[in-house]
């Protein structure tokens, strides 16, 4: 041929590779395997060059090894629950289930166009029930081993999407769907204790070879590890023990305020009846509008009210006032802080705002910070000054002694805790895989039985986009309850997307099993993924649920390491 011609080639050969399987894998202990993974795209209508790109590079990398003797598996599949397809089903009056159909067929039909050397036999698709099936097998397992609980939390809201986000969604203040403003409220949720395995997955991060290491040390950042030291100090008003973590209890002596984030559970008792009530009530309703990371930004000036409450410093008595910030959040620490102006430069802006005391307890090895007003805060080691019996101390040493001391007090313990939460799963949209449990009244909350699985979805609903149709579908809610027989009802949350995409680089290895969610001999044939390609907004959300879920199966001896 003098030039390449690709309508007349490409059908040809494509051709060809699909009468003779030519992509098909099988299991050969005798030649090793490769497993090149693409991430699953959401099957929105049409692949766009992003898509491109991942799946040349994957493409790429499994012809090659295959002609070098690799055994390759080379899977596709499609990321199919969750808000763009149920947005776009309620703009087009459409059923989520057709739209997505409609979706994965155009893109395969592109995908095949392209010449991709997927093994299709290996399609999975998420809203499947006999993909979702497992979801909800993998939850009870979860459940069973006390990971799953429920709770009433403050959670990010999206008002346009009708939902609740976790943190990780949440991006610049906006819904990471939509860019709506995300808002903060409180609702009955379901969590898993991600936190449990928080450090494993850190540890672990130093085994990863071959992982970017920007990757390994966002996750690192996310789960950020802290060491310090639980404190406890008493309201003067009520009695009320306020416990605050800090790296630094050396600083304790220079403490003269403290701040609570609007959501701590003390702030009602605090101020009911003060002068400061209402103003206070008015500010809590405006963060509650707020995103958490819209209050966090170093854009965003830092307000505080005084409560009409003090503390009373558990080191040498004094009273402080007590003030609520917008900067302090519930979900880190205890949500509450004490504040250092002196040697925190945050507190110490903080404090020349609202006319609040500095007073240095650290002096500096080369200056004596007593001489003269701070002009800003001194956050170095030193030796300790204005600290009572701690006088003359290095910092460094002091970190121990006034912990050891507190601790003798009753009023201190050494703690270790974690940016990362637990990961909320609910999700009030009707997209998504049903949450297997049912209430009873007599019983109260139960799973449902695992020969009952997979609870369907109802298709054929009235999408409104206002709430989800669970609620009001009485074919779905109403049930027997699995202990007693009475009346029951259905649990109406479904489940996050990421949920799906935790362990469906598992299913490949064994798509079509119905009696589990894979053999063990297969997962333990083609596991680990050998190379993974994807985008790097990937890199805390996705990669680090898939890691929880690896070390969780693990666990319960269904893969292994």
């Amino acid at each position: 041929m003098e030039e390449y011609n690709a309508i007349e080639l490409e059908p040809r050969w494509q051709a060809f590779w699909a009468q003779n399987d030519f992509f098909k894998t099988e299991i050969d202990k005798s030649r090793e395997k490769y497993y090149v993974l693409e991430m699953f795209p959401y099957p929105s209508g049409k692949l766009h060059m992003g898509h491109m790109r991942v799946y040349s590079i994957g493409d790429v990398l499994a012809r090659f090894l295959k002609m070098r003797g690799f055994n390759v598996l080379h899977p596709m599949g499609w990321d199919a629950f969750g808000l763009p397809a149920e947005n776009a089903a309620i703009q087009h009056g459409a059923d989520p289930s057709e739209w997505t159909a409609a979706n994965i067929a155009a893109m395969k039909e592109q995908q095949n166009a392209l010449g991709l050397s997927y093994d299709w036999d290996r399609e999975v698709t998420t809203c499947s029930p006999e993909y979702y099936r497992w979801n909800q097998w993998l939850f009870l397992l979860f459940y069973k081993n006390g990971l799953v609980y429920k709770k009433k939390a403050t959670v990010n809201w999206c008002p346009s999407c009708n939902t609740v986000l976790a943190n990780e969604q949440v991006v610049d203040g906006g819904c990471w769907r939509c860019g709506s403003e995300v808002s903060l409220d409180e609702l009955e949720q379901w969590f898993l204790k991600i936190t449990d395995y928080a450090d494993r997955l850190l540890d672990d991060l130093k085994l990863l070879e071959g992982w970017p290491e920007r990757v390994k040390i966002m996750q690192e950042n996310w789960i950020g590890r802290s060491e310090g030291t639980d404190i406890v100090f008493t309201v003067k008003e009520t009695g009320d023990e306020l416990r605050v973590f800090t790296t630094r209890p050396d600083t304790l002596f220079g403490v003269t305020y403290m701040v609570l984030a609007p959501e701590h559970p003390l702030l009602d008792k605090l101020i009911a009846g003060t002068p400061q009530e209402k103003e206070v009530r008015e500010f809590v309703r405006q963060m509650r509008r707020e995103s958490e990371i819209t209050r966090v930004s170093a854009e965003t000036e830092k307000v505080g009210l005084f409560t009409g409450a003090h503390a009373i410093n558990p080191a040498n008595g004094e009273v402080i006032p007590i003030l609520v910030g917008n900067y302090v959040l519930m979900s880190y620490g205890t949500g509450a802080v004490m504040g250092v102006p002196s040697h925190d430069q945050r507190d110490f802006l903080f404090a020349q705002e609202y006319n609040l005391d500095i007073r240095v307890v650290v002096n500096a090895p080369d200056k004596d910070l007593t001489a003269a007003p701070l002009t800003e805060a001194y956050e170095g080691s030193g030796v300790l000054v204005n600290s009572g019996k701690f006088n003359g101390i290095p910092s460094e040493d002091a970190i121990k002694a006034i912990t050891d001391w507190l601790a003798e007090q009753g009023k201190g313990s050494y703690q270790v805790r974690y940016r990362l939460r637990d990961w909320l799963i609910s999700r009030q949209r009707y997209w998504g895989t049903p949450i297997p449990i049912i209430y009873c009244d007599n019983c109260g909350p139960t799973a449902v039985s695992e020969e009952d699985l997979p609870v369907m979805l109802p298709v054929g609903l009235n999408l409104t986009g206002r709430r989800s149709p669970l609620v009001d579908s009485a074919d779905f809610l109403h049930t027997k309850c699995p202990r007693c027989g009475g009346e029951a009802r259905r649990e109406t949350d479904t489940m996050d997307t990421f949920f799906c995409s935790s362990w469906y680089f598992m299913r490949y290895a064994d798509p079509k099993q119905d009696k589990a969610p894979f053999s063990k001999e297969k997962i333990d044939y083609w596991l680990p993924v050998d190379q993974y390609i994807g985008g790097i907004e990937h890199a805390v959300l996705h990669l680090l649920y898939s890691r929880f879920f690896t070390k969780f199966l693990y666990d319960q001896g269904l893969v292994k390491l």
